[in-house]
């Protein structure tokens, strides 16, 4: 039987394995992971930022969406990594309010992006003769800002909600981070709130993933009536990074949030939500600088004139 006149005031993370059981395996690949996400985005956002010639709206797009990464996985992976190798691996119910608040805001506004960089790859060659006018600096600029600000407002009411919860039973959360269901269901109310809240990430999800999907498929319909090809080759070529990174990460995020009632080994969970919060942010840089030309060269030019005063000197 509950008791109710208790209050938890922090929760225990049982994702991961304990420290005797040989979790600093995964801690050394873990941080590394981390480095190379935080320093891979920060080298397309500065590349972006300091090459004249990728100041336009497709690259804005993509230094932004770099920008949030690093944050994105900042909210997890350091607490992560402290869990790994300390036998107390718990956070504070204020804290755990905190990460759920940063970590899904920053990937809503990460989803927004991913829309609104779908949008404007199909006005660019879909429309190319209007593109100018249509895809202006100033509503660049909007839509950027709006991204974040929508995606930080959105998710405001639904955690000062979970906050008002009573937390009163077991407090273990089977989870490598702090996440709504694993959380709600720790609390001593009624649990049917649970699929109001899949009910409502999942019309989030589809709808967004719907609006990609017919851009993309516009898009490609677009390209395959272009009469060269080495038109063809260029038009794909711009818009395959972007189809890359939207795959990855509403693939995971609907592997995640897109399941209802349904249950998956400890295990299958912990393996999906490393897929979404670690891996899709790792791949996003390699896929970004790889597959883009324009970028590489940025990059080269952005690497090089940092070497270039020490060797100099």
């Amino acid at each position: 039987r509950i008791n109710r006149t208790t209050s938890v005031t922090e929760f225990l993370f049982s994702g991961f394995p304990q420290f005797e059981d040989g979790s600093f395996l995964f801690f050394i690949p873990l941080f590394f992971i981390y480095i190379f996400i935080v320093i891979g985005n920060l080298i397309v956002f500065f590349a972006v930022r300091m090459d004249t010639r990728l100041h336009n709206p497709m690259y804005n797009f993509i230094s932004i969406f770099s920008f949030l990464e690093i944050w994105y996985t900042t909210a997890t992976i350091p607490k992560m990594l402290t869990n790994l190798i300390s036998k107390q691996r718990t956070i504070s119910l204020i804290g755990c309010l905190l990460q759920m608040y940063f970590f899904h805001s920053l990937g809503n506004s990460e989803g927004i992006l991913l829309t609104t960089m779908a949008i404007d790859r199909y006005v660019a060659i879909c429309n190319p003769l209007r593109y100018p006018t249509i895809m202006t600096p100033r509503l660049c600029a909007q839509l950027s800002a709006g991204s974040c600000i929508f995606g930080f407002l959105v998710l405001l009411p639904e955690i000062a909600w979970i906050s008002t919860l009573p937390f009163c039973g077991p407090n273990q959360i089977h989870q490598i981070f702090c996440d709504f269901e694993p959380v709600l269901r720790l609390a001593c109310t009624d649990t049917s709130m649970i699929l109001v809240e899949d009910v409502v990430h999942a019309v989030a999800i589809i709808f967004s993933v719907l609006v990609i999907a017919i851009s993309y498929m516009r898009i490609i319909t677009v390209i395959l009536r272009i009469p060269s090809g080495e038109g063809r080759r260029k038009a794909f070529s711009t818009c395959a990074a972007h189809l890359g990174v939207f795959l990855m990460f509403y693939g995971s995020v609907s592997l995640m949030y897109l399941r209802f009632s349904a249950t998956f080994p400890p295990i299958l969970d912990t393996a999906i939500a490393l897929m979404f919060a670690v891996l899709a942010p790792f791949f996003n840089p390699i896929i970004y600088s790889l597959r883009n030309k324009d970028m590489k060269i940025a990059i080269k030019k952005l690497l090089c004139s940092q070497k270039m005063p020490t060797s100099a000197s």
